[in-house]
């Protein structure tokens, strides 16, 4: 995700505030959400069970770049096809790309991947979805075209998130304890009806479409604010997107206080906050095409 993942929509249908524009910019969030995460997303890309290292890649719904970067890292032989419905975050994935010097090892494709039809996406051995499955209007015709590209004997990561991650003390704030629950169980219910497939067991999914699956695993994360300056940061366009959802269903008194978390300016703003930890999961599923 994006990758939550599409951002517009990185795959290019988000429809909900955790991933549709605003004006404190998707990008921005992609791009902590990869800092901050960098190590539990490292040992995702060394868990998969891909037998031999894959030389084609597809990034489905690449965001700005999360996946792409770590799929580099982990295949040093391997070429990435990143795949996005927003111009913004494949421009920045170009950047990062000339950055790092890896220009040559990256293309780029913007598309729709709710259309019927897809690019030319090659015949890779690898294919990562990571937040970005949740969002397809048909799942299930998106695992298919999936299983029609890849390579036979290729694997298909899937790795969606748990939700948004959480940061504050249950106790925090000192004037609404229990604030950022509240905010959850709010955007739970807004996701429910707007993105039903967030959370799916995406197993039974896959060897519906025609794959075997090799392996399951959930990634808990859990990591002291302390450990990282982004954190605050991360925190803060995380709590804005979730005022996004759950404004609507918030009583005025705990708005109130969210806002003077969002306030970045307030000494009591998460920005000055010392107590912050990232907590958050999530689950990963490696399919095969076998034939």
């Amino acid at each position: 995700m994006t990758h939550a993942h599409p951002h517009p929509p990185d795959h290019g249908a988000h429809h909900d505030p955790e991933h549709a524009p605003d004006p404190h910019g998707q990008a921005d969030i992609l791009d902590l959400d990869a800092e901050v995460l960098s190590e539990h997303i490292a040992a995702i890309t060394a868990w998969l069970p891909v037998g031999t290292a894959p030389r084609e890649i597809v990034d489905l719904g690449c965001g700005t770049g999360t996946g792409t970067f770590a799929l580099l890292d982990r295949f040093p032989e391997a070429h990435v096809t990143a795949v996005d419905s927003s111009a913004e975050h494949l421009d920045r994935l170009r950047d990062r790309a000339a950055a790092e010097g890896v220009s040559e090892r990256v293309r780029t494709v913007r598309a729709d991947l709710d259309a019927a039809d897809w690019p030319d996406l090659g015949r890779p051995g690898l294919v990562w979805a990571s937040a970005s499955m949740h969002h397809m209007a048909d799942p299930g015709r998106t695992l298919r075209a999936v299983h029609d590209v890849l390579a036979p004997g290729g694997l298909f990561a899937v790795v969606e998130l748990s939700g948004f991650p959480r940061f504050l003390p249950a106790d925090a704030p000192a004037e609404r304890p229990g604030l950022e629950e509240r905010c959850h169980a709010a955007t739970d219910r807004f996701h429910a009806v707007h993105v039903p497939h967030r959370g799916a067991d995406w197993g039974p999914m896959l060897t519906a479409a025609g794959f075997t699956l090799d392996g399951e695993r959930t990634v808990v994360v859990n990591i002291d604010g302390s450990r990282s300056e982004a954190v605050p940061r991360y925190a803060l366009n995380t709590l804005r997107r979730i005022r996004g959802a759950a404004a609507e269903s918030l009583p005025p008194e705990d708005l109130a206080a969210l806002d003077r978390l969002l306030d970045p300016g307030s000494p009591h703003g998460v920005l000055r906050r010392t107590d912050l930890t990232v907590r958050t999961e999530r689950a990963v599923w490696a399919a095969r095409r076998t034939r």
